[in-house]
């Protein structure tokens, strides 16, 4: 295998900028399944590593999670975006760092919470109403909007909020940092003209103390919310620490409202470009839940965490050496000629769409996978059954970020029918 140092090779994993232009980056990943499926990174200003393109690979070392850690720097992040975290106290220990004893003794505090049964209990009233107030919200918008920013970047944060009991007045704040936290490299969500990794670490200082301060309000006075449970949570009898604390709301902010976001807005963006699949879609709304795996395929918006080796490992004649760090790219994964059938064409009726890897694999298999289906499938159901025509009718732009990116303008036109 080749090493690159700094080529486009490397840089397509490192630089948000390359996630941009999604036609290149998968032509790119799709070479490097064919001849280099294993290959050494050494890009400038970042640590090197080994980018791992492949299905097969990347599950099989999900489940090696043994011999391949989570770390501190499960975050494929630059030197200086480490130090400026670890300068302002914001590298906080969540899920996505734990492994073993430790990630199952966190993951389960909310685990009740998250299961399919009680995501349907608990929220499924309250995501069909969200979902037809927010085709609601289309429809009085004149039969225009930018579907992305005005109604994606909304419908599932304002889910979150309502499991947390965070009131809606907060949800432009809130909204503010979870894109200044995760889209640093975008300038279009910089605290500031031009992002920086301190832009991140004043985002993220931001955030810790918003959730103090709810930390606080739960502990005072508990009430029925999720929120509650993380304030007051224990574990092995002992309160969780505060940054612990803190750690876990970020990530209910952060991971629960993007990648959901991203799947919607550039999952709807598939379905207009297909007329075919939406009709399909509007006569036989039963195609929905398998619709939304495909989308979740097809926009792969968490472009990969890091793994380090805890031994020496081989991998297609490769030794990766103990000490050294893998990258998962998962938009890769998901589009492998040798399990999904011509991966380049988005197909609602795809029979493995289910076997994306899009939310992890294993012990790491995302906690909210359940809700964030019934989110997708739920509005696209309200939509779709009141949609009578829809068109894209602009430029629509992706965001630059090597984390979770995505589709964060999508210009429509529509005609939605009003409810008798």
């Amino acid at each position: 295998m080749t090493a690159f140092a700094d080529t486009d090779y490397g840089t397509m994993f490192t630089s948000g900028a390359a996630y941009v232009d999604e036609d290149r980056w998968h032509a790119m990943a799709a070479e490097l399944r064919r001849n280099m499926p294993v290959l050494r990174v050494e890009a400038d200003g970042y640590r090197p590593f080994w980018a791992i393109t492949r299905h097969a690979d990347v599950t099989e070392i999900e489940r090696r999670h043994d011999v391949f850690l989570n770390t501190m720097e499960v975050v494929l992040s630059s030197n200086e975006t480490i130090q400026a975290r670890r300068a302002a106290g914001t590298d906080a220990k969540t899920l996505v760092h734990m492994d073993d004893s430790e990630h199952s003794a966190y993951r389960g505090l909310t685990t009740e919470w998250l299961k399919a049964g009680a995501v349907r209990k608990t929220m499924g009233g309250h995501i069909k109403e969200l979902s037809r107030g927010y085709v609601d919200r289309m429809a009085d918008m004149g039969g225009s909007c930018d579907f992305a920013s005005d109604i994606a970047d909304y419908y599932p944060l304002r889910v979150i909020l309502g499991m947390l009991g965070i009131p809606e007045e907060d949800e432009p704040r809130i909204l503010r940092l979870a894109k200044e936290a995760m889209g640093t490299e975008d300038p279009e969500f910089a605290r500031e003209d031009g992002a920086t990794a301190q832009d991140m670490s004043g985002a993220l200082i931001e955030f810790m103390v918003y959730c103090n301060e709810l930390v606080e309000q739960r502990r005072k006075n508990p009430t029925s919310d999720i929120a509650s449970t993380i304030a007051n949570g224990q574990i092995d009898g002992e309160p969780l620490g505060v940054i612990e604390t803190l750690s876990y709301f970020m990530l209910f902010f952060t991971a629960g409202h993007d990648t959901t976001s991203h799947t919607l807005s550039g999952g709807l963006e598939a379905i207009i470009r297909d007329p075919a699949a939406l009709r399909r879609l509007q006569e036989d709304p039963t195609l929905i839940p398998n619709a939304v795996d495909e989308m979740v395929r097809w926009t792969s918006p968490l472009r990969g965490f890091t793994r380090t080796a805890q031994e020496d490992y081989e991998l297609h004649g490769i030794t990766i050496k103990a000490g050294e760090m893998v990258l998962l790219s998962y938009p890769s994964a998901n589009r492998d000629e040798t399990v999904f059938e011509d991966p380049f064409r988005f197909d609602i009726t795809r029979a493995n769409a289910n076997k994306n890897i899009a939310f992890g694999f294993g012990k790491h298999f995302c906690l909210g996978v359940q809700l964030a289906k019934m989110e997708l499938q739920t509005f696209l159901t309200e939509l779709l059954s009141r949609l009578e025509s829809i068109e894209i009718t602009g430029p629509v732009e992706r965001t630059a970020g090597n984390l979770i990116s995505g589709v964060k303008h999508l210009p429509i036109s529509y005609t939605i029918r009003e409810l008798a």
